[in-house]
């Protein structure tokens, strides 16, 4: 089961860069170590934002195979104030970054923190039946059979709960 928390940043000209990394843990933490996911709802222009200037704010994240930095809000007073998004970071760290304009620019979102699955979880979650003794010798165990479909839906079950989450 996920808890979801509220995330909130705000970035400006003297607090231009914000990382968002909840497994730079202490080494108490580290034995409970949980699957954390960012979800960016909206990115928004504060009100003291200067007319004049347009305000870029840059995510650097890690991508399947390489490092990824890419604009995802180009805000400017009297154009853009507001830019809804649903981006999701699945890894960290991610870095939010002004790289232009001074702001103030606020991000928003959810934090949300899940139970990491192990392969000891999935042993535990094998349903086996008993073999029956007065089955014929020719006859399969209804055990081996068991352990096979239980194995499969286990799967199926998890990698339905992971596309909802």
């Amino acid at each position: 089961m996920a808890d979801e928390f509220f995330y909130g940043v705000t970035l400006k000209e003297q607090n231009a860069e914000v990382v968002w990394n909840p497994e730079s843990a202490t080494t108490e933490e580290i034995e409970y170590a949980r699957a954390n996911k960012l979800i960016v709802k909206q990115i928004l222009l504060g009100v003291e934002a200067k007319a004049d200037e347009y305000n870029v704010v840059e995510v650097e994240t890690k991508g399947e195979d390489s490092l990824i930095k890419i604009p995802i809000a180009v805000l400017k007073v009297g154009e853009n104030r507001c830019s809804q998004s649903f981006l999701e970071f699945p890894d960290n760290p991610v870095t939010f970054r002004l790289i232009q304009g001074n702001g103030p620019v606020h991000i928003h979102g959810h934090h949300l923190v899940g139970e990491l699955e192990t392969e000891d979880d999935d042993e535990d979650n094998f349903e086996e039946e008993e073999y029956d003794e007065d089955e014929g010798e020719d006859d399969e165990p209804k055990s081996k059979k068991a352990k096979v479909i239980s194995s499969n839906n286990s799967k199926n079950t998890k990698n339905e709960k992971n596309k909802k989450k």
